[in-house]
C-alpha cells in the first residue's frame, strides 16, 4: 500500500514536473533497448510454439495474474497442454525450478504458486523467463501453448500474442516511471505489437476489452471447506491484503453485506511473519487466495479462522473470440506475423 501511495503522489504536481527529465531518459532507453531486440544486437529466442504474454504497461498490479488463470482455463478446455513461466517475483533463490503444489511459497513466489494450485498447469519459474520454458518444454514437450506471467517488457523471449492489463488507473498521468506510472510510452507501445487490451476496472479509461471482477460466494478455510459469505454477514471480521490495492479487496468484501472491524493493507508480495496474525487471536481473517498460498501453511492458525475469499475474473467472450482468432494460424503451424525476431 506504502508502494502505491507513492506511486500516486509521484504522478501528481511539481514532484512529478520535477523529475520529467528523468522521464524523458527513461522513454529514450526504453525504445533504445526495443531497437536493439529488434535488429538481433540483443539476442531473443523463440521456442517453435505460441507464447502469450500477459503484463502491464503501468506500473502495480491490474489483474494480470488473474488474467493468465483465466487464460490457461480456456486453452485447457479446448484440449490444449498449457504450460505457465514466471520470474517468481519475491521468491528467495534464483534457480529454475518446478512449481509444484507442494513447493514452499518462498521458492516459487506467491503467484506461481497460487497459478499452479488454480489450474494444475505445469508452471516454471526462473530469473531469466527463457530458462523457464526451456525447462517447461523439457519436462513436457507436448506443451502446446506458453503462458507467460508478467514479461511485456522481456523482449529476450519471442512472443506472438501480447496482452496487457489496466485498472481504473488507465495510464495515470500519462508519463514515464519515475513522474508517472507507465512503464513504456503510451499510445506508442500500442502499435509496437501489442495484440489486445483487456481492463479490469469498472472505468476504462480508452478503447479495449473487459472483464468482470467479483467476489466468488464463499471463502475457504485451509483444509479446503467452504463457507457462504452470507453466513458471515453477523460476525465482526479482520480483513488483510498483500496486494497492489488492498482497499479494493476490502471494498468487495463490504459490498457482500460484510462488517470488517478491521482492515490490515500490506505491501504487495508480503513476506508474513510470525507477528503479523498474533493481534488477530480468535477472530475470524479474510484474506485474498494470493496471501492463502502463504498464510495456510504458517504456524499459529489454530488461534484463529483463516479463510480465504477467491476472486472470480471473468473476461468478456468477446476477448477470448479475439484471442483464438489470433492463435488459430498459430496452432495450424502458420509463421507468426510478429514479434522480436533477430533474423
Amino acid at each position: 500500500m506504502k508502494n502505491l501511495l507513492l506511486r500516486t503522489w509521484l504522478t501528481r504536481g511539481w514532484l512529478a514536473r520535477l523529475l520529467w527529465p528523468l522521464a524523458q531518459l527513461h522513454g529514450l532507453a526504453v525504445r533504445l533497448r526495443r531497437a536493439l531486440y529488434r535488429c538481433g544486437m540483443l539476442e531473443s529466442c523463440r521456442f517453435g510454439l505460441p507464447v502469450i504474454v500477459v503484463g502491464n504497461v503501468v506500473a502495480g498490479g491490474a489483474g494480470k495474474t488473474p488474467l493468465v488463470m483465466a487464460l490457461v482455463r480456456h486453452l485447457q478446455a479446448q484440449g490444449l497442454q498449457v504450460g505457465v513461466v514466471s520470474r517468481g517475483y519475491g521468491r528467495s533463490g534464483h534457480e529454475s525450478l518446478e512449481v509444484r503444489v507442494g513447493t514452499p511459497v518462498a521458492q516459487s513466489g506467491d503467484e506461481p504458486a497460487l497459478i499452479k494450485r488454480a489450474t494444475s498447469a505445469p508452471v516454471f519459474v526462473a530469473k531469466k523467463r527463457t530458462d523457464a520454458v526451456r525447462r517447461l518444454l523439457a519436462a513436457y514437450p507436448s506443451t502446446a501453448v506458453v503462458v507467460c506471467d508478467d514479461g511485456l517488457q522481456h523482449y529476450a523471449l519471442q512472443r506472438d500474442v501480447e496482452i496487457a492489463v489496466f485498472d481504473d488507473r488507465g495510464v495515470g498521468n500519462g508519463w514515464l516511471l519515475p513522474a508517472g506510472p507507465l512503464r513504456e510510452p503510451w499510445p506508442e507501445r500500442r502499435q509496437q505489437g501489442l495484440d489486445l487490451v483487456l481492463h479490469t476496472g469498472l472505468k476504462p479509461a480508452f478503447e479495449g476489452f473487459t472483464s468482470g471482477r467479483q467476489l466468488a460466494d464463499h471463502a475457504i478455510a485451509a483444509d479446503g471447506s467452504q463457507i457462504a459469505l452470507t453466513a458471515l454477514q453477523d460476525r465482526s471480521l479482520v480483513a488483510l491484503a498483500g496486494i497492489a490495492n488492498p482497499e479494493a479487496f476490502f471494498a468487495m468484501l463490504r459490498a457482500r453485506g460484510l462488517v470488517l472491524e478491521q482492515t490490515l493493507s500490506l505491501p504487495d508480495h508480503h513476506d508474513f511473519g510470525a507477528d503479523d496474525l498474533a493481534a488477530c487471536a480468535g477472530k475470524t481473517v479474510l484474506c485474498t487466495e494470493k496471501d492463502a498460498v502463504k498464510l495456510f501453511g504458517k504456524p499459529g492458525l489454530a488461534s484463529l479462522q483463516l479463510l480465504a475469499v477467491p476472486l472470480v475474473f471473468s473476461p468478456e467472450p468477446a476477448f477470448f473470440a479475439a484471442l483464438d482468432a489470433l492463435l488459430a494460424p498459430l496452432l495450424s503451424q502458420l509463421p507468426s506475423g510478429h514479434g522480436y525476431q533477430t533474423a
